[in-house]
């Protein structure tokens, strides 16, 4: 017979257990490590969107906490500070560790016809879908988001460069792996140095010139030392949002599903185009409220064609 005692505790289980599951579905805390400046380009138009997106899909389940400016790991120690597990997720420079992923380097061959971050996105996550091979390189961590710069051009402090011959021993901050062989075949002096020392550099003048894209210029304020600007298609940096594996495989199901929604594919093109393909408007105001020069050279097409040719095709045959 069933009492009024044992509906009661039947009520008491019933409500513990209903507490357990509520327990459960509580908040789940990542931390995300950042270079860049919380008030960059990218990082208010990608990743603190991309931050709310998640948080968005997952219905709240997931909160994540941003430590920008390398302030919870340096950009060079990155990809080691998430396989160790210092954060949950990172912002990953790919070309500052070229010997990790060197077939996912194809994205910063040089001269490449990649017009915008958006499609180098596309591009990137598509390969890494399709190839195994890629897919091991980041073996160590989970790739979130794989995305890509806009063309880089150069920026120079002093000698404005035009011509093949303006590369001769010009000290310039590029990435490892394809585009350190573009300007060591130009000409150049390439120079590796992390985004958030390269203005001290060029004030100094430890480098004459840098490859960037318009996001890098706003973001880490070069306007205010660089004068001129060379328009062409050099190569695209390419980038990675991983997490650590460990953590990842740690989270409920549904809630690693929910988070790829926005991301994989769709995240990748988000990050590329938002992060980059709309910055040049940040550089103009910033430039124009603070009266700095901004001088574009448009390469013409002859001389592009003329240093792929040199510069890109090479090393195209050789990777």
């Amino acid at each position: 017979m069933v009492t009024r005692r044992m509906l009661a505790f039947g009520g008491l289980i019933a409500a513990a257990v209903a507490a357990a599951g509520v327990a459960q579905a509580q908040e789940i805390k990542l931390t995300l490590a950042d270079q860049n400046s919380p008030t960059g380009w990218g990082p208010t138009h990608a990743l603190h969107p991309w931050v709310k997106q998640v948080e968005e899909a997952t219905k709240g389940r997931v909160k994540i906490q941003v430590y920008p400016s390398q302030t919870l790991i340096k950009g060079v120690d990155m990809w080691r500070g998430i396989r160790s597990g210092i954060a949950d997720i990172g912002w990953c420079v790919q070309g500052y560790w070229p010997e990790q992923t060197p077939l996912a380097d194809v994205a910063s061959l040089p001269f490449l016809p990649i017009n915008s971050g958006e499609k180098g996105g596309e591009m990137l996550w598509k390969l890494y879908e399709k190839y195994p091979s890629i897919q091991r390189e980041f073996g160590d961590i989970q790739p979130l988001v794989l995305y890509t710069s806009s063309p880089n051009m150069i920026i120079s402090t002093k000698k404005e460069v035009k011509t093949l011959d303006d590369f001769k021993g010009l000290k310039v901050r590029v990435l490892g792996g394809p585009p350190t062989e573009m300007a060591k075949a130009l000409g150049a002096v390439p120079t590796l140095i992390p985004m958030p020392d390269l203005y001290q550099a060029l004030d100094k003048g430890v480098v004459d010139a840098a490859a960037v894209p318009w996001e890098a210029v706003q973001a880490f304020r070069l306007y205010e030392l660089a004068k001129s600007y060379t328009m062409a298609p050099f190569y695209v940096a390419y980038f990675s949002l991983c997490a650590n594996k460990k953590k990842w495989m740690s989270l409920p199901a549904d809630v690693r599903d929910q988070i790829m929604t926005v991301s994989g594919l769709a995240g990748s093109k988000f990050w590329g185009k938002n992060f980059f393909d709309s910055a040049e408007e940040g550089v103009l105001e910033r430039a124009k409220a603070g009266n700095y020069e901004i001088n574009r050279y448009q390469v013409p097409a002859d001389e592009v064609a003329r240093w792929r040719k040199i510069a890109g095709e090479p090393i195209w045959n050789e990777w």
